[in-house]
């Protein structure tokens, strides 16, 4: 079964994308590489979250 990602980003804590990173790694990590559909879902709301987060590259360069 396929799922789709919700383009809507919810506004956050304000959180640097290096937070919200971190937060990722630690859910990979807990889940042993395989995500529950709750995990996938806080794994596709912390992805959006960190993609908010990140510096646009343009900009950056």
């Amino acid at each position: 079964m396929l799922h789709s990602m919700s383009t809507t980003v919810e506004p956050s804590s304000e959180r640097s994308a290096a937070e919200v990173n971190e937060e990722i790694r630690a859910l990979w990590l807990r889940s042993g590489g395989i995500l529950s559909v709750e995990q996938r879902a806080e794994y596709q709301r912390l992805v959006l979250e960190w993609a908010a987060a990140a510096p646009d590259p343009v900009k950056a360069a």
